[in-house]
């Protein structure tokens, strides 16, 4: 048996430093042993084993490992950092902390250096308020952190820090004199805001970008966790036509747009955190890493077709052999708790406008969505809050539901109950993928051929034209499978666009939409979750289409790479135009950011940069992504008494939005933001 280890060499990393981390990647053999760092040239001023509350000089690489800790920031993989005080009251005394007794530095400063013939250090609250903000401050806060990889030292300042361009400098060469690798330090500026300053440096002052750290990063960690299975290598372009296993741990040379469900994922390329797979994977908490050269890795080679484990972490990753026998019994007692979904409303028959889905007069938001799910979907009846925020800060499309009721008079009306009933009770289509592939896909071309009732017909035509006259229409999935608390269904189901004009196209793109229930990639994603199939309905929501958007985007209501909750920011995830940011085309990267929305300054700290704007430029501009903010948090803030209060584990919103023309509006006008759907994030990993 054979073991694999792999120590980060880096990921996209934003959080308590924002930075990103660079750590080399080994493997091990069965029986070596880890090698450990030696002491770089240097006198060490830390006895070896002795772990001080601080030091006043580094004269060794030890002297560092013995007061470094891995950021509370768990998206900095294998990342060490020594945080920094410079008491400017005090002849501008050095101090290195011990950053895991002391992690962050008010309880350093409060502890060591208040009272004593020292100025007191006032409450927290208002040592952030100065110490960060105020140009006469007492203590200039930083951190030094090593990126092993490309041997890059670095100063940093918090991203929202607003010190000027003197105090960096003066904090950099102080540090540079008090430590063995001063002549190898570098600064690197950790927001928009602080590079402005930085352009401001003198020569003496080294900046090393993220853009030229990120050249180093090979690891990347994903969805956290730990899964044994067959380990697979297979192309994105072959998943069109190979089937992969619920218990296989798939290798691809690049990210895919879409996957059945596996066992784990390891991509060639690097994946953005909401990509779709990646969402995916939370969904179904898999394992999910990228690692730059995993496709045609020697070491991961040697285990092909093997039965692995698998462990993704925030800092590390390790692969190794295990038996057959110990897959399958991994397996019998990690199987994933089955998915209840709401049972099905067929008495609602009723078109309902967006402002009337959920009661909110007579019951609170969750038990307002539990009335409006059985018979309006996950999608819909979430989308029904927004009318109940402040329009001024979410704008939304006006919008329209089509109940539940409809999709099973279809199904009942054409014979597809019975025929869904047959193969569920049909022994080789659920023992044979390629079978069940085959008549699922012969069940949806009936569907999307088949006649629908007259009477809804005319109904949803008259809607249309009444309220929607001229506008191309978008009618998107609203299952009672989806969008709920313990299971998103993210991307399993399918959205369609109809002219009202033209009868036939709205008839098209409402079957499509319903025969999309039955898509191999739901079938499988359901019954992985113990979902009944037949439990299981169709409703729609409705608006206009955007079909000449400016930009369109995801975001989640916090910060995924901050679980500690020291660095509070929104994710982002933007695109120029119509431009996919879920599941982009290969080679073409978004605008990735966190915004620190409710931090001072609203400081935006850039993790990837669009590849279809100039260099330099962004997608949003400063008032379209200050519009975004202000959504992102009344949305938060709305949904956080169900999803949020009381919770063990991380919260935020998932969320999507478009900046377009409103309808009717000037073409040439500004763009405005359109929320379209917010959602509870499954999480981020197992913190």
């Amino acid at each position: 048996m054979s073991v694999r280890k792999g120590r980060a060499r880096g990921g996209r990393t934003v959080g308590f430093w924002l930075l990103l981390a660079l750590v080399g990647v080994f493997a091990l053999s069965c029986g070596d042993d880890p090698v450990s760092p030696s002491a770089e040239a240097g006198v060490c001023v830390i006895a070896a084993g002795e772990t001080p509350d601080y030091a006043e000089t580094m004269g060794c690489l030890n002297d560092f490992t013995a007061l470094a800790s891995e950021p509370l920031d768990a998206s900095i993989p294998g990342a060490t950092s020594v945080k920094t005080v410079i008491d400017r009251l005090d002849g501008d005394a050095l101090y290195f902390q011990n950053s895991r007794e002391y992690q962050v530095h008010y309880d350093f400063a409060s502890a060591h250096l208040s009272g004593d013939g020292l100025p007191l250090v006032p409450a927290l609250s208002q040592f952030n308020e100065t110490e960060y903000y105020s140009p006469s401050r007492r203590f200039v806060l930083g951190a030094i952190t090593r990126y092993e990889s490309p041997g890059v030292w670095t100063y940093e300042i918090a991203p929202y820090d607003n010190a000027d361009a003197d105090m960096i400098g003066a904090a950099y060469e102080l540090i540079a004199a008090a430590t063995y690798f001063g002549e190898e330090l570098y600064f690197h500026p950790t927001s928009q805001a602080v590079e402005a300053v930085a352009a401001e440096l003198p020569g003496s002052v080294k900046v090393v970008t993220t853009d030229q750290l990120y050249e180093g990063i090979d690891y990347q960690s994903l969805n956290y966790g730990t899964s044994l299975g067959r380990l697979v290598f297979v192309t994105a372009d072959e998943l069109e036509t190979e089937y992969v296993s619920f218990r296989d741990i798939v290798v691809l040379d690049r990210v895919p747009n879409d996957i059945s469900v596996v066992a784990g994922i390891i991509t060639d390329q690097f994946q953005t955190p909401l990509s779709h797979i990646n969402v995916l994977s939370q969904n179904r908490g898999t394992p999910n890493m990228a690692l730059r050269g995993a496709y045609t890795s020697e070491a991961l080679r040697a285990l092909e077709d093997c039965w692995v484990r698998l462990e993704v972490g925030p800092f590390d990753y390790s692969i190794v052999e295990v038996t057959a026998a110990e897959a399958d019994a991994w397996w019998e007692e990690h199987q994933l708790e089955e998915v209840s979904v709401p049972s099905l409303d067929l008495d609602t028959r009723e078109l309902r406008d967006v402002e009337d889905l959920l009661d909110l007069d007579s019951h609170d938001l969750g038990e307002a969505l539990a009335q409006a799910i059985p018979a309006y979907g996950g999608k819909a009846s979430h989308f029904g809050a927004f009318p109940h925020m402040n329009p001024d800060k979410v704008p939304f499309p006006r919008a329209f539901a089509v109940p539940v009721y409809y999709y099973w008079q279809f199904m009942a009306l054409n014979g597809f109950d019975e025929q869904v009933s047959q193969m569920l009770a049909d022994a080789e289509f659920l023992g044979d993928p390629a079978e069940r592939e085959e008549r699922l896909e012969d069940l949806r071309d009936d569907m999307e051929r088949a006649p629908v009732d007259a009477d809804f017909e005319a109904a949803l035509l008259a809607k249309l034209n009444a309220e929607f006259a001229g506008i191309r229409m978008r009618f998107r999935s609203s299952t009672n499978a989806e969008d709920l608390a313990g299971f998103t269904g993210a991307g399993l189901y399918t959205s369609k666009s109809g002219d009202p004009d033209d009868a036939e196209s709205v008839l098209d793109a409402v079957r499509k939409v319903w025969a999309s229930v039955w898509s191999f990639r739901a079938f499988e994603e359901r019954s992985f979750r113990g979902i009944d199939h037949q439990s299981v309905g169709m409703a729609l929501l409705v608006h206009n289409s955007f079909p000449d958007e400016e930009a369109n985007g995801v975001a989640i209501t916090a910060n995924p790479f901050d679980p500690s909750g020291l660095e509070p920011g929104f994710y982002v995830n933007v695109q120029l135009g119509e431009e996919s940011v879920v599941e982009p085309e290969p080679g073409t990267t978004s605008d990735q950011f966190i915004y620190q929305f409710e931090l001072p300054g609203q400081p935006l700290v850039f993790i990837a940069r669009s590849s279809l704007v100039d260099e330099g430029e962004t997608v949003l501009t400063a008032a379209q992504t200050y519009a975004l903010g202000t959504a992102l948090k009344e949305i938060h803030d709305f949904f956080y008494p169900l999803y949020g209060r009381g919770a063990d584990t991380w919260y935020a919103m998932d969320t999507e939005f478009k900046f377009d023309q409103p309808v009717g509006g000037d073409p040439a006008g500004e763009p405005v933001l359109f929320v379209k759907q917010a959602r509870p994030c499954p999480g981020w990993g197992e913190w």
